[in-house]
């Protein structure tokens, strides 16, 4: 061994050229290149990394691969902290900081551990049956100290200020695993044309093999593993994703994967993601995942320095480490002689094998003796000992007798659980193979093939031999000819014979089955005692299996416990039901660019540029980013440019992009029945070049949405919808003729981006609309009345449609072009009404403007409103269906004291109104018994010169003229207001008549 603890002299596939500096909780250590921060703690001689969840007893390095149930650690400071890192898989990099987690106030010593005093009393569920009495402790007392316990880790508390990408990938075969089966299953395919995505959630290369010292065709493995890669590498159409974890399969042969692009580094490089989510399109999938060591049940199982037997030969042939000096090595089976062998061969001492198995062996005799270790057959380790490592253990042997060893290492080995957990994600059942004594696949999801031990077939020869034999089948169910296939090769002899033992019977002392969330054996007994027997019930009611690691090294032998509890057999007590994903997967990745304000596009109206160039301040209104009001200089506040806006439009002219209304084209014989169906009040009788002001409930009876739908043609109708609930609509829509009346000749489609549409308002409207439409049109009017449509031309024969509809109360068009002729609309429609003094307003003003003439909008149509609560029952027709008619006649619905649509103004016309404040009976307290209604919508008028406000009280319209409070307490408000008519502005419609 070198100078560095438990580091060997040579060996291993690590880079000893390269040294790497890191730190674990504030010490610094040395690793090299290649190493995972797990393996670098351990030839650094640091053996404690964690405590466990409920009890905090000391926990160290159990395996060396995704299945780590012990070695939890934060990584990194700050806002990119991550907790809950298994150290197993972490690659370690230059300036890594980790910490330790889930303990206080240091992980030497950890106040939190007193928990094991009160062990007797938190086994499986007392948490059911404790902090019941008496009950006002439990929000005071109980509730508060169990959460400041619960939880693993501490999340950042700050910003992400790394990114995250989704991608698509397409391909014939995806290839699930990158050892000798995968790579074999991977070449064949490769070789043969076929499009291949090979995804491996390791940083290199090689599963097994880079663990292991096998030879293939008589030369060392590594060289079938170089050379292999580099094949790979040479084929074009085939892609190689390293740091890859397909995590589930889905519908249509779907899968989901997360490649780690910069986790290896202390910050993504300018321009990369930290994470990228996979969709993975494949014709046929091959899953060569391998397979998860075993533990076995026995008293101290669970103390630092006690490590599965092939993670142990992973860090001595991959990493250079020896995790101990003084070896005990306990098996149930062949591989862990394996063990035995590398141990010795790395000039460790292995001081003793217990071989639970009572078969003698000349070979395994002859292998002990030759490295000088006591070899017990039948025997079990009854015990470990130790305080923050393994210090001893206490072997029984066959006779009964016991004798304790001292030692610093037990490597536990009880067999190999396929991975074989994608199988299952399409509802697959796994089965119990006698023989192997594990599951493995079931009936296989269509498309999908497994090879090697993830299949159950454990040796490398199998495991070789399943690689080519699916790969050629997977060719040619894509249709394509397999290449000429090399013979297969030949690997040394191995054995791969296993009886398993459970947990030892008989043992004093805590046994573990789950690490991470403290599942003793004893609690699956409790369960068993207590009815708990189905293995969903045993989950959730010890909570085995549902930590981090979702039971990757415990299910199984949990499951061997209550069969035997029960009488029953394994396969008999069944498994639980595997959900993806397989392994944690950050929400970052799978939100990809989709968080802050990229949670959803942003959309530009046509005419953004135009009203950028006009200063606009803009507002966010669903997915558009919309101009909100067009500030001057030395204008002080937004109510000073909004007045002006609201100003020029009612004596003069203004301009308002609208392109945000959703629009949707609907065509068809039977389009006019589709709105009558759609609309609560009739379309049949509209006129070919008419508009018409509709109004749309949900199923249950409330208002949904309102907008104007405009008849251009006998079967060809175009639909407005706010801006907010254009999708919403379209889906509703969507829905009615596809699963409602798929009978109905009817054709829709979203137009929303295809138009480019303004309203122009005010009395000089026509006048500035000459300047634009081509003269052939007649804008009288006569010729134009109030809610005509007509498709027309502008500009020199560009085509458009003009709607005489008003939102404002004033003589108003909306003219809609082509989108892309939008900005220049915008452009000639401020050259025609240039001598009229035409003003861009925003939505603030068009806000003011409409509440002015008591329109509802978004605030009014809310989801709890009725077509009678907004003053618009009489628009329900009695002649015709149509949804929600009959929801809408529940007496709910048409009791007469609802809140019902009003306008109220304040009796001092200095004060303020605020929306959201609710109404009181003047004298009446501010309680909820005593609330009446609240106030919806507001705005300062500069007409009327007060605050107006629009809103729902009880009983509203028969109460006009009647005082009530306005009473907000959040902002400290209490008005006293008059319920009036709400039409502030033009009553009569004289001026949108004009």
């Amino acid at each position: 061994m070198s100078a560095v603890s438990y580091r060997l002299a040579s060996g291993g596939l690590i880079d000893r050229s390269r040294r790497v500096n890191f730190s674990f909780d504030g010490k610094t250590y040395q690793g090299y290149a290649g190493d995972t921060l797990a393996s670098a703690l351990l030839a650094n001689g640091v053996r404690l990394v964690g405590r466990s969840f409920k009890y905090h007893r000391p926990r160290g390095i159990l395996s060396a691969g995704p299945e780590e149930p012990n070695a939890l650690v934060e990584l990194r400071p700050g806002a990119r902290r991550e907790p809950n890192s298994r150290a197993t898989v972490v690659e370690l990099f230059d300036g890594l900081e980790a910490m330790s987690q889930n303990r206080w106030p240091s992980l030497a010593f950890d106040l939190m551990s007193i928990n094991r005093l009160f062990s007797p009393t938190l086994v499986a569920g007392f948490y059911y049956k404790t902090f019941m009495w008496p009950a006002v402790f439990w929000e005071k007392l109980y509730e508060p100290v169990i959460r400041r316990a619960a939880g693993l880790g501490r999340a950042a508390g700050a910003e992400d200020p790394d990114h995250y990408e989704k991608a698509f990938a397409f391909c014939d075969v995806l290839v699930i695993g990158g050892g000798p089966a995968g790579l074999s299953a991977a070449l064949t395919a490769g070789r043969s044309g076929a499009r291949v995505v090979l995804c491996d959630e390791d940083f290199r290369l090689g599963g097994r093999l880079l663990a292991e010292k096998r030879e293939i065709g008589g030369k060392p493995a590594s060289e079938w593993l170089a050379a292999t890669l580099a094949e790979l590498k040479s084929l074009p159409e085939v892609r190689i994703m390293p740091r890859t974890s397909v995590f589930g399969l889905y519908d249509h042969g779907v899968y989901g994967a997360v490649e780690r692009v910069a986790d290896h580094l202390p910050a993504p490089p300018a321009h990369q993601p930290r994470q990228r989510s996979w969709r993975i399109y494949t014709k046929r999938a091959i899953l060569a995942a391998g397979a998860l060591e075993r533990p076995i049940v026995f008293p101290g199982n669970d103390l630092p320095g006690v490590m599965l037997a092939g993670a142990v030969r992973a860090y001595v042939n991959r990493y250079g480490v020896l995790p101990g000096r003084e070896a005990v090595l306990f098996t149930a089976g062949d591989d862990g002689w394996t063990t035995v062998r590398d141990i010795a061969a790395a000039g460790g001492r292995v001081a003793a094998v217990v071989d639970a198995r009572w078969e003698p062996s000349p070979n395994r005799k002859a292998l002990a003796d030759k490295i000088g270790a006591r070899f017990f057959v039948g025997g079990v380790i009854e015990s470990a000992g130790g305080g923050r490592h393994l210090r001893d253990v206490t072997v029984r042997d066959a006779s009964g007798a016991t004798t304790t060893l001292a030692c610093d290492l037990l490597a536990v080995s009880n067999g190999w659980n396929p991975t074989l957990h994608l199988t299952s994600h399409q509802n697959g059942k796994p089965q119990w193979d006698e023989a192997l004594q594990c599951f493995v696949p079931g009936n296989l999801p269509e498309g999908m093939s497994v090879a090697g031990s993830a299949a159950g077939r454990f040796t490398l020869t199998q495991a070789l031999e399943d690689g080519t034999a699916l790969g050629f089948e997977a060719v040619k169910s894509v249709g394509l000819k397999p290449s000429g296939a090399e013979p297969l090769q030949s690997t040394d002899p191995e054995a791969a014979g296993v009886t398993p033992l459970w947990r030892v019977a008989g043992a004093k002392g805590k046994a573990f089955v789950d690490y991470q969330n403290d599942v003793t054996d004893k609690d699956v007994e409790i369960a068993a005692r207590e009815g708990f027997r189905p293995v969903e019930h045993l989950k959730r009611y010890t909570t085995l299996g549902m930590a981090t690691d979702q039971g990757k090294t415990s299910n199984l032998s949990g499951l061997a416990i209550m069969a035997e509890q029960t009488g029953k057999t394994i396969p008999q007590t069944g498994t639980t039901t595997f959900r993806p994903p397989y392994t944690p997967v950050a929400i970052g990745a799978l939100a990809g660019h989709h968080r802050g304000r990229e949670f959803r596009p942003v959309r530009l109206a046509p005419t953004h540029e135009w009203s950028r160039d006009m200063g606009s301040i803009f507002v966010q209104s669903g997915q558009w980013l919309r101009a909100q009001y067009y500030p001057k200089p030395g204008e002080s506040d937004w109510l000073v440019t909004v007045n002006r806006e609201v100003t020029a439009v009612r004596s003069s002219v203004g301009i308002c992009d609208v392109s945000t209304l959703g629009k949707i084209d609907i065509q068809g014989a039977d389009a006019a029945e589709f709105l009558e169906r759609a609309y609560i009040n009739g379309w049949k009788a509209l006129p070919v070049g008419k508009a018409r002001y509709g109004l749309m409930l949900r199923e249950d009876g409330f208002v949904m949405d309102d907008g104007t739908t405009s008849r251009l043609g006998e079967n060809h109708f175009l639909m407005t919808t706010t801006t907010a609930n254009a999708g919403r609509v379209m889906q509703h829509l969507e829905f009615c003729h596809q699963v409602l009346w798929p009978d109905l000749d009817v054709r829709m489609v979203s137009v929303s981006e295809q138009w480019a549409q303004v309203a122009v308002a005010g009395p000089r409207a026509r006048d500035t609309l000459r300047g634009v439409v081509d003269a052939e049109h007649d804008l009288s009017n006569e010729a134009f009345p109030y809610l005509a449509a007509q498709e027309i031309t502008v500009g020199g024969r560009i085509p458009a449609r003009l709607f005489r509809i008003s939102f404002s109360g004033e003589l108003a068009y909306e003219l809609a072009v082509p989108a892309d002729y939008g900005d220049a609309m915008m452009r000639a429609l401020m050259r025609a009404g240039e001598a009229f003094g035409i003003t861009p307003y925003g939505t603030e003003a068009l806000g003011v403007m409409r509440i002015e003439k008591g329109h509802v909008a978004g605030n009014e149509l809310n989801g709890q409103t009725t077509a009678r609560d907004l003053g618009l029952g009489k628009m329900m027709s009695t002649k015709k269906d149509y949804i929600g008619r009959i929801m809408a006649q529940r007496q709910a619905l048409i009791a007469p004291d609802r809140p019902a649509f009003v306008g109220f103004k304040p009796v001092d016309p200095t004060q303020r109104l605020r929306a959201g404040a609710h109404f009181l009976s003047v004298g009446k307290g501010a309680t909820m018994e005593n609330d009446e209604g609240h106030m919806t919508s507001v705005a300062y008028s500069p007409h009327v010169k007060y605050w107006m406000g629009l809103g729902l009280i009880k009983n509203g319209p028969a109460r006009i003229g009647e005082r009530v409070r306005a009473y907000d307490p959040v902002r400290n408000g209490d008005v006293l207001v008059e319920i009036c008519s709400p039409v502030f502005v033009d009553p009569e419609g004289v001026r949108l008549h004009g």
